[in-house]
């Protein structure tokens, strides 16, 4: 599985507005499950933003995503997607995210998934951590300048 086949120039904020803690979550969930006029037309799909939050935020509660080195990787299961859905961003101004090293945070992956994708969801945090583990790649994502530059960096680090 490849991050930049979950991965689109839809899902890649740079910059993210958030400054806090919940409010990059929201708009990494914004990505995922994007605000509609109708909530129906978003439920009917699937789609339902606040309940998606609900399960990241669940899953943040029993420990930090923030994984130390400036990055954060929240994540959690839900029934309202009906496979793994990944959005990412970079803040230009650190966050504190409550991570494990006490860094703030500038670089978030947020990984969304069905109970049923258990597995692929567990490749896929993996997958994630360990292409993040070059401090190379993460200067450049955190240098980024547009979520097209983002893409390319991950799948050029795929393609290494």
């Amino acid at each position: 599985m490849l991050l930049s086949e979950l991965l689109s120039a839809e899902r890649v904020r740079v910059p993210l507005t958030g400054r806090t803690k919940n409010d990059v979550l929201r708009e990494l969930v914004g990505l995922i499950a994007p605000a509609s006029p109708s909530t129906r037309s978003n439920a009917r799909h699937g789609l339902d933003p606040e309940s998606i939050l609900a399960s990241v935020k669940e899953r943040e509660s029993v420990l930090s995503t923030g994984i130390g080195g400036g990055v954060a990787i929240p994540h959690g299961k839900t029934p309202h997607v009906d496979q793994l859905v990944l959005a990412a961003g970079v803040s230009p101004t650190p966050v504190d995210f409550d991570a494990l090293d006490g860094k703030p945070v500038q670089l978030f992956f947020l990984l969304v998934g069905p109970e049923s994708a258990a597995g692929a969801h567990v490749k896929a945090l993996s997958r994630i951590s360990r292409l993040l583990r070059r401090e190379s790649l993460r200067a450049g994502l955190v240098a980024s300048r547009s979520a097209a530059e983002f893409l390319r960096l991950v799948r050029d680090s795929e393609a290494a």
